[in-house]
């Protein structure tokens, strides 16, 4: 069960672009070259965007959706880079309904991105190295071809299990503003944070929220000094009955809440404020779902 106060219902076939959610991240350290190395523990929840192609001359692309007004004001997109970058000069009609808010640090273009791959290597018969295809288009473009719980080093690049999860819910918010990722990094303030030790699996959602509880977003106050209404959400989400964590995701604006079960959490998305966009359900399953 899952509720989302924006997203329409949709019935025809496409290939699902979930939302990715960093339940902490920390900043380990810096490389030469000014990029930043990262730790981090991502969760796909069952919100995201829609991503079809179907045989075309020409590539070209139609973006729909409650937020697609921003993106058909670009005059690029991830989607038609990952198509030329995976067979430049083949034509596909590409079609985005876009979910998901933009720039709000939930890994929706990374995710559309990593959709298009998918769905163009069947549609184009293209056999290629998705994953090194994917880490040009972005540091969050690998983690998102699966869509499953990984745990996040390097840049974002280095993937590696996560610990096994139990069944919980989540509640996500967006309070409708734009925070730039380098101005969150530029405005941090502090030293470096300790990459924590996580256990193989944990037993309950309980055992979950004790470990994250003791690791932070290492840009969450940056991106508040950015945007004060991030502190509000937190708030708001902090204050909901049953939740159990509330943190801000990636650079934000994005903020969620952790609670026993989905069902919980999609209850609880009627006590947010109806200017603010959300979402509460569950994580998003991959070898149930149609692709």
């Amino acid at each position: 069960m899952s509720f989302s106060r924006f997203a329409p219902a949709r019935f025809a076939p496409a290939r699902f672009a979930p939302a990715k959610v960093n339940l902490y991240l920390h900043v380990t350290g810096k490389r030469a070259d000014g990029y930043h190395l990262l730790d981090s523990l991502a969760v796909f929840p069952e919100a995201g965007d829609f991503v079809e192609a179907a045989p075309a001359e020409a590539l070209s692309l139609e973006i729909s959706g409650e937020f697609g007004a921003v993106l058909r004001a670009e005059d690029d997109n991830l989607l038609l880079r990952a198509a030329k970058l995976l067979a430049p000069g083949r034509g596909a009609a590409l079609t985005l309904e876009k979910n998901l808010p933009v720039a709000s640090g939930i890994g929706g273009g990374s995710a559309d991105a990593a959709a298009a791959l998918r769905v163009l290597s069947g549609l184009w018969g293209v056999e290629a190295d998705l994953p090194a295809l994917a880490l040009q288009l972005g540091a969050d473009v690998p983690v998102c071809l699966a869509s499953r719980p990984a745990r996040m080093q390097g840049i974002g690049e280095i993937l590696a299990p996560a610990p096994a999860l139990p069944e919980f819910g989540m509640v996500l918010v967006n309070p409708g503003v734009a925070v730039p990722t380098p101005a969150v990094f530029k405005a941090r303030q502090g030293g470096f944070t300790a990459a924590p030790v996580l256990p193989e699996a944990w037993v309950d959602v309980d055992a979950m929220v004790k470990d994250l509880a003791r690791c932070t977003n290492d840009l969450q106050e940056a991106a508040i000094g950015i945007a004060p209404v991030i502190g509000e959400v937190l708030s708001v989400l902090a204050a909901l009955p049953g939740a159990k964590l509330a943190r801000m995701s990636g650079s934000g604006a994005t903020c969620f809440a952790i609670f026993d079960t989905p069902t919980q959490a999609a209850m609880a998305v009627d006590e947010i404020p109806e200017s603010w966009w959300c979402w509460g359900g569950g994580l998003y399953q991959p070898e149930q779902k149609r692709l």
